[in-house]
């Protein structure tokens, strides 16, 4: 039992991946005031939290509903993912986009569509997080107990995402806005490897299945 709770930590730690979220997250809040940004933390997590949950308790009714099978929705998410990296990698760096923008004009609903997109999808609850929690919840493997103490996990793993993005400000005060539009792009790079590889795995376990 307790091999698979860490398996399942290691699994989700790796999918929402939370030290991958700072640069996301730093990119997005460099103009904003310490305020704004844990208010943007706290809604991204909140969201990315509800999004996942949902998932854990419909996604797989939901698949089966539209007959829509895993490997489907694991390329999908993959080319979602994969176009938005691609955005971090080639287009105009967040940091650089987000230093034109004076923070005093910013109201409530530019803080939540920011804590909505990127942080919270896709970089947070991304399409792998979502295919992920609907995999290890799956009804037909594991009993209610087990479904439980993977939604535990996930609670943990995004707790411990918050606290990193409520710590972000002093990596900022560090490395500034060069460092965070370099480590933007690095992981932009990362990202779009890391959707190629749930793209392509998604089009063959499909054609697997078919």
């Amino acid at each position: 039992m307790l091999t698979a709770l860490i398996t399942q930590f290691v699994v989700l730690w790796a999918v929402i991946d939370p030290i991958g979220s700072v640069p996301v997250y730093l990119s997005q809040t460099s103009h904003m005031t310490k305020q704004q940004r844990r208010i943007v933390a706290i809604k991204a997590v909140t969201i990315s939290s509800c999004i996942l949950l949902f998932f854990l308790i419909a996604g797989q009714f939901l698949l089966e509903a539209m007959q829509i099978p895993l490997p489907a929705f694991q390329a999908a998410g993959g080319l979602v993912l994969l176009l938005f990296a691609l955005t971090m990698i080639f287009g105009e760096s967040k940091p650089d986009q987000e230093t034109k923008m004076s923070s005093d004009n910013l109201s409530r609903s530019d803080l939540s569509a920011t804590a909505v997109y990127p942080l919270a999808v896709p970089s947070i609850a991304s399409p792998g997080a979502m295919m992920a929690i609907v995999m290890l919840t799956d009804n037909h493997r594991f009993a209610l107990v087990e479904q439980a103490m993977t939604a535990g996990i996930m609670m943990l793993v995004l707790v411990a995402t918050l606290l990193l993005l409520l710590s972000a400000n002093v990596i900022h005060r560090i490395i500034g806005h060069v460092g965070a539009s370099i480590i933007s792009r690095v992981m932009g790079l990362i990202l779009a490897a890391v959707a190629t590889s749930n793209l392509l795995q998604g089009i063959l376990d499909f054609y697997t299945l078919a």
